[in-house]
């Protein structure tokens, strides 16, 4: 054998710099959803009202109530409380409810599908509208059109969720149109796909809210590529302003519209709560206000945290969708 090479060394630069860059990022994200799940365990403490004694009623006698606490732990010291729960849930185990008195992991798989549904369908409707009117609107960027969409994607921005969703109700269901049910009641012996005109209004609603912001970003990114030096050196040489605009202009902007696509997506978990809510919507936003509600903390904790996870999970696969785009003499070399 004339010898073998380093393994190390048949691994090109730029992807063991990638591949740091995502080990850097998995070790932050894991501190950091450690962290959260202290404030996460910390506020759901912190909660007015005694948990034993709303669980009993106040007809509870005293003795029930310092029973119930010392079943539940709740006579401990915080600290053991957090080790204890944050050592059930690395087994898998999310406790039970307080009030349902069911898994708490069967209520968060049964609503976190629903979620999932309107999520992934505003989603899929919002970003590829988004990245259109950006294009469009950025290669004719100060004309009416444009400013038109700009002023519409402003007013939409500055709506809290529930405004919107109500004006939605109005429009789209109760006063000028009668399209769609005005609240997003399920049937729970038929799928969440079979009911889809139920949850119209809720994706929506969540839809026109992801558009207000992506759009802009798309269409800021484009101009700034438009105006580029290279991009001018091309309309100098004669290239069709087509060819610009799918060679050099739309892959320059991707990458941070794949960042801001991430971005929305998990921001979108947070933000559908109260979409939820006011559609009467059975998914994690309820279910999180229904606990929230009725103090049951077990069901607060597990759903605050998997809203989390979820959004660290969906950066990570960002970075690496970011980084798979990025071209090696921008962010492979090391």
């Amino acid at each position: 054998m004339t010898g073998t090479a380093d393994p190390a060394r048949r691994v090109p630069s730029g992807t063991r710099k990638n591949l740091g860059i995502i080990g850097t990022r998995l070790a932050i994200s894991l501190v950091l959803l450690i962290v959260m799940s202290m404030l996460v365990f910390a506020a759901t403490q912190a909660l007015p009202g005694d948990i034993a004694l709303m669980v009993l009623g106040r007809d509870a006698t005293p003795a029930q109530v310092d029973r119930l606490r010392s079943l539940l732990n709740l006579d401990a010291p915080v600290w053991q409380q957090y080790l204890l729960w944050a050592g059930n849930l690395l087994q898998g185990d999310f406790g039970t409810s307080f009030i349902s008195q069911q898994p708490v992991g069967d209520i968060v798989a049964a609503r976190i599908s629903n979620t999932l549904v309107v999520v992934i369908l505003s989603f899929a409707l919002s970003i590829p509208i988004s990245l259109l009117l950006g294009v469009f609107t950025a290669v004719h960027a100060d004309g009416l059109g444009d400013r038109i969409v700009l002023l519409v994607s402003i007013a939409l921005n500055a709506l809290p969720e529930f405004v919107l969703a109500l004006l939605l109700v109005l429009l789209l269901s109760v006063k000028v149109f009668h399209i769609f049910p005005p609240v997003a009641l399920l049937s729970p012996e038929q799928s969440v796909w079979a009911q889809l005109p139920r949850v119209a209004l809720p994706v929506l609603t969540l839809a026109l809210l992801q558009m207000s912001y992506f759009y802009r970003l798309v269409r800021a990114t484009m101009i700034d590529v438009l105006n580029s030096d290279y991009v001018e050196f091309a309309r100098l040489k004669g290239m069709p302003q087509r060819v610009i605009l799918w060679r050099h202009a739309i892959p320059n902007a991707l990458v941070p519209a794949v960042q801001a696509a991430g971005t929305i997506f998990a921001i979108s978990f947070g933000g559908v709560v109260v979409i939820e809510y006011v559609f009467a919507f059975p998914g994690l936003g309820t279910a999180l206000a229904e606990a929230v509600g009725s103090r049951d903390i077990q069901v607060v904790q597990a759903i605050t945290l998997t809203i989390a996870v979820i959004f660290f999970a969906t950066n990570i696969v960002t970075d690496l969708i970011t980084l798979m785009l990025t071209p090696p003499g921008r962010g492979g070399q090391a």
